[in-house]
């Protein structure tokens, strides 16, 4: 069996890339963002990558945006039930990280 048609593949096209876990995160924690939020709290992305992230994330039926009619355009992002169903598998990444991760020590 190829790993690309197996469960971990799957689950890696849709999560794997630099930014899409770390989106869903965001989501989870504020339940509610708007665009410029999420970009405020990665950082690094750029505008570009973020829109095709969240493209991304949606057409997977991880995310749903909503979007308001009125000037200026107001759109929301939230986790589907789909994107929560994530969320323990995200905590449980978290806390291997905090389990594992070298200790800092102060020299």
């Amino acid at each position: 069996m190829d790993i690309k048609d197996s469960g971990f593949g799957y689950t890696l096209s849709v999560i794997g890339g630099k930014y899409k876990m770390t989106i869903i995160y965001w989501l989870a924690a504020h339940k509610v963002m708007r665009h410029n939020e999420l970009k405020k709290c990665i950082g690094t992305i750029s505008f570009k990558t973020l829109s095709i992230m969240l493209k991304e994330l949606e057409a997977d039926g991880i995310i749903v945006r909503k979007e308001y009619p009125q000037v200026p355009p107001k759109v929301e992002y939230s986790l589907s039930e789909r994107g929560r169903s994530l969320v323990p598998v995200l905590d449980q990444l978290c806390s291997w990280g905090e389990s594992n991760r070298p200790s800092l020590s102060v020299t």
